[in-house]
């Protein structure tokens, strides 16, 4: 069974990137189709991350109460109704419906994938299988555009969707007949399914929230880069859709060698340090950003390379951040790491959507929103990290 469930779980964790990556390019023209601006159309990815953190907090006591197979079922058939529902939107507001519920489905198969591997495995196995996992989510920005670009060009924009709708098909008779309930039997299952004695430990350690603001801070800039880029690039640049699915697929590449040299680089300089490094690699990108907008090319694709290669930045300063961050929050809990684990999500994933949400109120252009973003949050993460009397929020710290 455990030799089998690791493909079964590589083919579920595309169903969450998917979703974000393979409409990208027809952001431009699902925005004049259905009349509303760019900061609205931005809103659909919005709203899928923040359903996604919300989802962690609600749905994860579910998948302990109820098994992992009911929620993987029960996710794949509602990221099958809202995939269509959205194929069929008439009217923006039933898109953004669809987005929302297309992100609680996403967050339960994720809850499924990520449960059942720490359900079946050691943590020495674990930590090379989520490595896998993490190496499928990296891959899919770097493909799905393409794809996502091909099917809106031959048959519009609501093919992507229709796509999705395929694969989550596909991956209802995988998960149907192959995927096994691995839920520990030992679970305790009764009781409250949410209680604020369970998280108020938890939200309560300076440790846990200095580390989980890191974790928001790159998602918050990812989020921020990936929403406006199509905007900018297709919309206000000029660029093909194939031509931007090109661009952004060589940052994914360079996003997908820096997730495989980072091991190596905090095996060497060790979790903090790395956070510094990350951080500051953020900093960096945001003042390359102002710096190639204010004397670079204004237009053509000369233009859209001085745009994303400092986005190029990002992505290294992301794949450097995450895991540290993730691995330094998580340090302090022991016997409460599954609870950390889906506060930490949510916190990374709904307050990155508040904050790219607010942004996009803004009347700052594609690049400087951006830039703003990634350093005003990485200024004040490293300004906290020089500061000798917050060291028992950011200093290495373990279990107990």
């Amino acid at each position: 069974m455990r030799r089998n469930l690791l493909p079964i779980l590589m083919s579920m964790v595309v169903l969450s990137p998917l979703a974000i990556d393979i409409y990208l390019p027809s952001m431009p023209t699902m925005a004049v189709e259905f009349s509303v601006s760019s900061s609205e159309i931005q809103s659909t990815l919005v709203l899928f991350l923040f359903a996604m953190g919300m989802g962690q907090i609600l749905i994860g006591p579910l998948a302990d109460r109820y098994g992992r197979r009911p929620i993987a079922i029960f996710g794949i058939l509602l990221y099958i109704a809202s995939s269509l529902f959205a194929a069929m939107a008439m009217e923006f507001h039933w898109l953004q419906l669809a987005r929302v519920l297309q992100g609680l489905a996403a967050c339960s198969t994720s809850i499924v994938v990520f449960s059942a591997v720490r359900d079946c495995f050691t943590p020495k196995e674990g930590a090379r299988y989520y490595s896998y996992l993490n190496g499928v989510i990296c891959v899919i920005p770097a493909l799905a555009p393409t794809l996502g670009g091909l099917l809106a060009l031959q048959f519009g924009w609501r093919s992507t969707f229709i796509f999705m709708t395929l694969y989550a098909i596909v991956m209802m008779f995988v998960v149907g007949y192959r995927l096994p309930e691995t839920r520990p039997a030992n679970t305790v299952t009764t009781g409250p399914l949410y209680r604020w004695s369970r998280y108020k430990p938890v939200l309560s350690e300076p440790h846990f929230m200095f580390y989980a603001l890191c974790c928001m801070a790159g998602m918050a800039a990812i989020l921020s880069y990936v929403s406006y880029a199509p905007v900018w690039l297709i919309e206000h640049l000029g660029m093909s859709e194939l031509t931007f699915s090109g661009l952004f697929g060589l940052n994914a590449a360079v996003n997908i060698v820096a997730c495989f040299l980072a091991p190596m680089l905090i095996n060497k300089l060790g979790n903090r340090p790395t956070v510094i490094l990350a951080l500051s690699i953020m900093l960096l990108s945001a003042v390359s950003q102002v710096l190639v907008q204010t004397w670079g090319p204004q237009a053509g694709l000369a233009a859209a390379f001085s745009f994303m290669l400092p986005m190029m930045l990002l992505c290294i300063g992301f794949a450097l951040l995450l895991g540290p961050a993730t691995s330094m929050a998580l340090s302090a809990f022991g016997e409460r790491a599954g609870t950390a684990t889906a506060m930490l999500g949510f916190i990374q994933m709904s307050g990155a959507s508040l904050l790219a949400g607010l942004v996009q109120q803004t009347d700052l252009t594609a690049p400087y929103a951006v830039a703003l973003v990634m350093g005003a949050l990485a200024i004040m993460l490293l300004v906290m990290l020089a500061m000798p009397r917050l060291d028992h929020w950011h200093q290495e710290q373990y279990a107990h």
